[in-house]
């Protein structure tokens, strides 16, 4: 028996895995762990899935990833350029609870909307979400994954792949029995090769799809059940969706009844609308305008995955702009680009970065527009996963929380309706509307560091991160060439200077131990930009070697301009 398979990317757990230059996954997340990025939550204890701590140089990277965007969304909004109004861009910001009334999030449409529609295996246990069935059999399923390697070459003038009977029962009766023990091909090889086969010569010009051969060999009962989808996990039957809610839930006061279930946020956006009407009272920003709020949120993902990518407790940077209807169209527009140019310019390469309009079918029923930025991870390459969301969210969160509320907040405009014959106007009041440009900076560390990652076997230490220098943890190093000769005494006294003028944008290092390459190696596995080595020339001409990490080239300078030139290199 031989079949043909199919052929879409999509389908073929490899495909990503043969694009050029794709970089590798388990090689990034070694490194992460070597050199303090990300560590496993509890990893003493076994780790808990869907959890990741952040070690000495991912906390400093997230920090400057965060204040990044602090102060290009917030104190200085979009670097400074005018609206479409023709003014400038003005944003506030708040800091809101992690857990709020329970009436915001039944008014918001989480409580009855949010969940995910889940299948559970009825062998194991394990659960799926079924709206990613598919993409999880080929990302996470080991079985599946051998079982397609049993998949023969295609033929000669095709695309598509051949499946053949005896290597495949070769597969059921030694690595089946390991990997999918309940797998119906593992289970009764035979009835479910010959349901296969049958399948296959009664319809010899309609080749099956890998699809629907996953679905044949986890399918022994054909005449009574139909075919079925197997356990990603163990190959055991997959029961009706149903759905799971997504949101933590906890409880305020003294006793753990309904009464007091609270929920932790599964986003930061609704604190945001619930203090509109305080904002606009206790401050004097007028329409337009945006809040800004970054902090916590936790989803239970069912299937947490990619390392930070899908976790249950991440950390957002979300902003609400706040604009007249008529405007907000052009307000959409603008942050959108903008967006997309932001990341661009704190080291996200064109070339992995793409901006994703919304087909019509994808949008929320309160929502004229959204986009997602888009990066190319290894783990989605050669396509791409959401960076950011930018959404048109109309008026709708605003007139929920008026609806469930009572409270008004609406916004009176002084500035619009009818002329007046004294020269003023009359005022209109109305719901803004809001723009939503929402980042995930859990995700976005993790596309930096995938971006920085670089391999070069020429050099002392193979593996190095290219940083952009903003976002780079460690700013600078200083090292003298020896621990002798008044070296260490000159590189103290530089790295005092360095260490008051920088220090709050990120490490300045300094070591005196080891060998200069080994040093130099260390920097570049950590993303240090500049190292300033004080040597015998230094003592006698006051120079020091300043190192390019992307280059390893080294020039000399005065030891009393590295101040300056570092201060150039990092954009004060």
């Amino acid at each position: 028996m031989t079949t043909p398979a199919s052929n879409d990317p999509a389908s073929q757990p490899d495909a990503a895995a043969s694009v050029p230059g794709r970089k590798p996954m388990d090689a990034i997340m070694s490194l992460c762990k070597r050199r303090g990025f990300i560590y496993q939550a509890s990893e003493i204890y076994g780790g808990i899935n869907g959890f990741w701590d952040y070690g000495p140089l991912g906390a400093l990277m997230k920090r400057n990833l965060r204040e990044a965007w602090w102060q290009d969304m917030i104190m200085n909004p979009a670097w400074g350029r005018k609206g479409p109004n023709g003014e400038a861009v003005r944003c506030v910001p708040v800091e809101t609870c992690i857990i709020q009334h329970p009436k915001v999030w039944e008014a918001s449409g989480h409580l009855a909307g949010f969940a995910d529609p889940m299948r559970k295996c009825a062998k194991c246990g394990h659960f799926v979400r079924a709206d990613q069935y598919w993409d999880t059999l080929v990302e996470s399923s080991e079985w599946f994954n051998s079982l397609i390697q049993e998949f023969e070459p295609a033929p000669m003038g095709t695309q598509t792949p051949g499946l053949d009977s005896s290597r495949m029962m070769k597969w059921a009766r030694g690595k089946g029995k390991k990997l999918a023990p309940n797998l119906a091909l593992v289970r009764n090889p035979e009835v479910t090769l010959s349901w296969l086969a049958t399948r296959v010569n009664g319809q010899p010009n309609v080749p099956p799809d890998v699809q629907e051969i996953v679905r044949h060999v986890a399918t022994e009962q054909l005449n009574a059940t139909g075919l079925q989808e197997p356990c990603p996990r163990c190959g055991g039957e997959l029961g009706a969706p149903a759905q799971f809610k997504l949101m933590f839930e906890t409880w305020a006061g003294l006793t753990q009844t309904d009464d007091n279930k609270v929920y932790l946020r599964p986003e930061t956006a609704q604190g945001i609308f619930v203090q509109f009407k305080n904002v606009v009272d206790t401050t004097r920003v007028k329409i337009p305008f945006g809040i800004g709020n970054t902090g916590k949120s936790f989803r239970n993902e069912i299937t947490p995955r990619n390392f930070t990518f899908r976790s249950r407790e991440f950390e957002q940077a979300e902003l609400e702009f706040f604009c007249h209807p008529d405007e907000s169209h052009a307000w959409y527009q603008f942050w959108r680009d903008f967006r997309m140019e932001w990341w661009r310019s704190i080291g996200l390469s064109s070339d992995n970065l793409i901006l994703r309009e919304h087909d019509k079918d994808e949008l929320s029923h309160y929502s004229t527009g959204t986009c997602d930025v888009e990066y190319r991870f290894p783990f989605t390459a050669p396509g791409y996963g959401e960076l950011e969301g930018v959404a048109h969210r109309g008026n709708f969160d605003l007139t929920q929380h008026q609806k469930h509320s009572g409270a008004k907040l609406e916004y009176f405009d002084q500035e619009r309706g009818e002329l007046l014959p004294n020269g003023s106007r009359k005022g209109e009041r109305y719901l803004p509307h809001c723009i939503e440009p929402a980042a995930g900076l859990d995700r976005g560390v993790l596309a930096l560091i995938c971006e920085a990652y670089t391999v070069d076997p020429a050099r002392p230490s193979p593996e190095f991160m290219k940083f952009h220098p903003r976002i780079a943890p460690i700013k600078a190093a200083v090292f003298p060439l020896v621990n002798k000769d008044g070296m260490p005494e000159k590189a103290e006294a530089l790295h005092a200077e360095l260490n008051k003028r920088f220090g709050r944008q990120g490490l300045i290092e300094t070591d005196p131990k080891q060998t200069i390459g080994k040093r130099y190696a260390r920097m570049d596995e950590a993303g240090c930009p500049y190292c300033f080595t004080i040597d015998g020339q230094t003592m006698t001409d006051q120079t020091i070697t300043v190192r390019d990490r992307d280059t390893g080239s080294q020039e000399r300078i005065a030891i009393d301009k590295v101040a300056e030139f570092l201060g150039e290199k990092l954009g004060e």
